[in-house]
């Protein structure tokens, strides 16, 4: 039996801007399947319902890929893929497999030899970069930076000079009710020359991106509590 797709489906990044994700590819494919593999099956439901899902709910097979489920086996998600049905991964924003544990699901797929489709949708990370004005040739994304406040000051100093020495840009994240002093320790660590891109709440109604020197954000009063924000250094 030949085995089933697995589709990464793309999930807003704001709860507002459902309709600046939809493709008509993405609609047509939500609505030839009837099983998933989320990492939050309430969000993944609603996202589902307003991209223009056909298929009643209560026929959905939703498998709930969360942080009780990633230390167990993944037999159970592949059950439908093995059967030859087609299946769609979502994450609970953004993209499958980008800073998001669905990344496991899909390794697994390509070592069972199951077909993966990507599909089109907004990347955080990427939308950041090509708002910043940085580079786009060489760019490095390290996701959370350690929490102890010396280790990630020390660690925001080696971005800034890995930076420098490979003309690279530098991104990074924080949980949103830690971006205050994210910020805070980035406007302290770094030199006033060093050029930073604070994007937020992206694709949003509210989003907010400004690149400036570390000079000139030390002029400035900005309250990121509680809203995604992608850092990046050059």
């Amino acid at each position: 039996m030949q085995n089933g797709t697995l589709y990464l489906i793309p999930v807003p990044l704001a709860e507002e801007a459902a309709h600046k994700t939809f493709t008509p590819y993405l609609v047509d494919t939500i609505n030839q399947i009837d099983t998933y593999i989320v990492e939050n099956s309430k969000t993944a439901r609603r996202f589902l319902k307003e991209a223009g899902l056909k298929t009643p709910q209560k026929d959905l097979i939703v498998h709930d890929y969360d942080k009780h489920s990633r230390n167990s086996s993944l037999v159970p998600f592949f059950k439908e893929l093995l059967e030859g049905k087609d299946v769609g991964l979502m994450s609970e924003a953004g993209c499958p497999g980008i800073a998001d544990p669905g990344a496991d699901i899909v390794a697994e797929a390509h070592k069972r030899g199951i077909k993966v489709v990507p599909l089109v949708g907004p990347s955080s990370i990427l939308l950041a970069l090509m708002a910043s004005g940085f580079n786009g040739q060489s760019f490095t994304f390290w996701g959370y930076l350690p929490i102890d406040k010396e280790q990630r000051s020390k660690r925001i100093k080696d971005l800034e000079l890995s930076g420098t020495r490979y003309k690279q840009t530098q991104l990074f994240i924080e949980t949103p009710f830690r971006n205050n002093q994210m910020m805070e320790e980035i406007l302290k660590s770094c030199k006033p020359s060093t050029q930073l891109c604070v994007a937020c709440n992206l694709t949003g109604e509210d989003e907010f991106i400004k690149t400036q020197s570390i000079y000139n954000w030390r002029k400035e009063e900005i309250d990121l509590h509680k809203k995604p924000t992608i850092f990046l250094l050059s």
